[in-house]
């Protein structure tokens, strides 16, 4: 995507428009150095410069099309603003419009709307003209959006009869002829482009999580963004077993075994970001459904500072980091950023000076100068047996992935009886219950008062668009209901709520940022833990001592405007908001 050749009454007109190289320097997409690489690059291979960087990976396709915009003032369409039906033109055949990736929008009376990812293409815009005896309105697509569509809505289905008798059958055996089908499958052009598509569109939707999941009508592709599930597209139904392939093979998982669970890894360069995919696959009813996490190294934050801390919560986190030994627990839901905080925990410790040694399940980012250690069960491999070899290799600090059962959890008693830091987290919904968790793993209760220093409980917040929040008046009764009157100043009754944008999707929220619970071990904590409390005496305990629950920490984010009530609310709805 770039300036295709002109005819001889547009140059002029071109000559005066900014370069598109030129305008992705200035937005600090691309360096200028990257760009003299490019622009060599596309003299050998001969293809429009938007594309040469795509394919270097060195900017995104949505960097490209806003640049283009810029550079042409022509209106970005995206895949939502598609039409769900082809659009029927006289002169236009479907044949010619895959051709030359030219997707109608909307046709008039005298002009026709089509998206293309070369709008600026002058001799097809005089074609398109000539061709319908209308006036051409270009909009810019991405070219892989596009690509989707046209194919969606024109082309004709490669599947044959047979293929589909195939692949039904397929869900009841595993013959070698099958699998040698699949593996034909998976590897066709269309397959190959569809999974890419998938994997790709992660950077530019900023999602976590992708979803493959068969059923009856098709393969329903969904994308997890800041915690919330997307619904992108429906593949066709006859796809879901080449494209499922297509993911095993990359993930090299067993292609032949489609009636148990597997796991994967795939490890891809995406527009210039590395990308871990974690893959766990689960035989349905319609077939294998598919997720795979997203591990995006480029956007791993290592800094507690950016994380949402309040500063008070920082900076008595920040002590129990110091510590020589003992225990920091970290609890919450899969998904509430426990592994990310544990590793911003870990880089704040000096591990030239100490030996720092992980257990996890499994790695998911690479920390420098710290001993990393993978488990695998299958062969023994265990967090408890890792752990037991660990305290041989003479560690100042071990981070253990999860604590999941009593023989973990008393070795990590034991580690940080003899003098080690013991990081690890637990699933509790509040920070009191990760001590009555423990008591039910088995763990006497002199011990934990002896070892536990701390325990942080934490969750995700999606935070507002600053594109398009907007303020809200909240009467006196509902800021007192929901404690909100405690954290604004006084007389003020304003807070922001989500609009919607074409930035933040029409979501409202860009972005995420987190809340978080800190139970320290202090002596009422531990008279209270000896005398044998429950979770809820214990929190009740902790916040007569000055704790922050979840919900409280949220007021302090809704009142600063950085996220909004409602949000707060279906965050923290299994707390006790009193």
């Amino acid at each position: 995507m770039i300036e295709s050749p002109l005819t001889d009454l547009q140059q002029s007109a071109a000559e005066t428009r900014p370069r598109l190289g030129a305008l992705l320097v200035r937005a600090n997409k691309l360096e200028a150095r990257d760009l003299e690489q490019a622009l060599a690059a596309q003299q050998e291979m001969g293809d429009l410069l938007g594309r040469v960087l795509v394919r270097l990976g060195l900017v995104s396709e949505a960097d490209v099309a806003r640049a283009l915009v810029e550079q042409l003032g022509l209106r970005l369409v995206g895949a939502a603003e598609f039409p769900d039906l082809p659009v029927d033109v006289p002169g236009l055949a479907p044949n010619y419009l895959l051709a030359h990736g030219v997707l109608p929008l909307e046709l008039r009376a005298d002009t026709l709307v089509v998206a293309m990812a070369v709008p600026q293409d002058a001799f097809l815009l005089k074609a398109l003209r000539l061709a319908t005896g209308r006036t051409i309105e270009a909009c810019l697509a991405l070219e892989s959006e596009l690509q989707v569509a046209l194919e969606r809505l024109y082309a004709e289905p490669e599947t044959t009869e047979e293929d589909d008798e195939g692949i039904q059958a397929g869900a009841f055996g595993a013959d070698s002829d099958f699998v040698e089908h699949l593996k034909d499958l998976a590897s066709e052009a269309p397959v190959i482009r569809l999974v890419n598509q998938i994997i790709s569109r992660v950077i530019d939707l900023r999602a976590s999580d992708i979803h493959l999941e068969p059923y009856e009508d098709g393969l329903h592709i969904r994308y997890r963004v800041d915690g919330v599930l997307h619904k992108a597209e429906v593949a066709d139904a006859a796809l879901a077993a080449a494209v499922t392939s297509r993911i095993k093979l990359l993930a090299h998982l067993n292609i032949a075994e489609r009636r148990l669970p597997q796991d994967g890894r795939i490890r891809n360069r995406v527009k210039g970001h590395e990308l871990d995919l974690r893959v766990s696959t689960l035989p349905t009813v319609h077939g294998e459904s598919v997720v795979m996490r997203v591990l995006d190294r480029a956007s791993i934050r290592l800094e507690l500072e950016d994380m949402g801390f309040s500063p008070d919560t920082l900076a008595r986190f920040r002590q129990l980091i110091d510590r020589p030994h003992g225990i920091l627990l970290l609890t919450g839901p899969t998904g509430s950023g426990k592994t990310t905080t544990l590793y911003a925990a870990l880089a704040k410790l000096d591990a030239e000076a100490l030996k720092i040694i992980t257990v996890e399940d499994p790695v998911e980012y690479q920390l420098a100068g710290i001993n990393q250690v993978q488990v695998h069960a299958q062969i023994g491999m265990t967090f408890a047996h890792a752990l037991r070899s660990i305290l041989r290799q003479d560690p100042d600090v071990i981070m253990i992935g999860e604590m999941r059962d009593t023989e973990t959890a008393q070795i990590a008693v034991q580690a940080s009886l003899t003098g080690h830091l013991v990081l690890s987290t637990l699933h509790t919904n509040t920070a009191a219950g990760a001590i009555t968790r423990l008591e039910d793993m088995g763990v006497e209760r002199y011990l934990i008062t002896s070892t536990v220093n701390g325990v942080l409980s934490q969750r995700l917040l999606r935070v507002l668009c600053p594109h398009c929040k907007a303020p809200v008046q909240l009467p006196s009764e509902a800021l007192a209901r929901s404690g909100l009157d405690r954290y604004l100043p006084p007389g003020q009754r304003t807070i922001h709520t989500a609009v919607g944008c074409l930035r933040c999707k029409h979501t409202g929220y860009l972005g995420r940022t987190s809340i978080h619970e800190l139970f320290i071990m202090d002596e009422a904590a531990h008279k209270a833990i000896l005398a044998g409390a429950d979770a809820t005496t214990l929190h009740n305990v902790a916040r007569q001592g000055g704790m922050l629950t979840l919900y409280e920490d949220g007021l302090r984010k809704v009142a600063a405007g950085t996220t909004s009530l409602e949000e707060l609310l279906r965050v923290t709805q299994d707390q006790n908001n009193a």
